[in-house]
């Protein structure tokens, strides 16, 4: 999904946030898999950047194990496209999100996690879509929430968020008992 010039940027961002980092970026991401442009490989990164951030930042061009990655203690932050089930993973992990919405039912699920239940940060606007993410909005969303005392406030409200998500879907969560309840009257008929 994203650019040349994305990627390119987010690298840089990256770097200049200092923050330790796990990437993915797979040719599966990209915006049109069908391009000839997206049949390549591997997502061009600036010269020297793995370089660069070796010790302190990884990327993988595969798949990855994202739910285990959030469950991670040491997981701070996860930039994401805000769809659905992403977002169900990261809250319910107790990870805040640097939303980036991209297309279909991601504008209104970033809107849901920066305006409503305030577990993240925008990367970029929705209304500023057409234009290009620069490298000083990707640090700028990492440090509001790992940097800037905002973070902290951000993290109390995700990390409670989690704990009810985990607690609802335990036995005899009230998710959990509900479901139940259903299984049992459909399976009654």
């Amino acid at each position: 999904m994203l650019s040349e010039n994305e990627v390119e940027q987010l690298a840089i961002g990256l770097v200049q946030s200092r923050q330790r980092f796990i990437w993915v970026l797979r040719s599966a991401d990209r915006g049109n898999i069908f391009a000839e442009e997206a049949k390549e490989t591997s997502s061009k990164l600036p010269p020297g950047f793995e370089k660069e951030v070796e010790g302190r930042g990884i990327v993988i061009r595969d798949w990855a194990p994202q739910l285990d990655i959030l469950a991670h203690k040491s997981t701070g932050l996860f930039m994401s496209h805000c769809g659905w089930n992403s977002c169900l993973e990261s809250l319910s992990m107790g990870v805040p999100i640097a939303a980036w919405p991209m297309h279909s039912d991601q504008p209104v699920n970033a809107l849901l996690v920066t305006k409503y239940l305030k577990v993240g940060v925008m990367v970029r606007e929705w209304d500023r879509r057409e234009e290009l993410v620069m490298a000083k909005d990707i640090v700028e969303a990492i440090n509001k929430i790992m940097v800037y005392d905002e973070g902290k406030e951000i993290k109390q409200r995700v990390n409670a968020l989690g704990e009810a998500v985990r607690a609802a879907v335990s036995d005899g969560g009230v998710s959990n008992t509900a479901l139940e309840s259903f299984i049992a009257h459909i399976t009654r008929c």
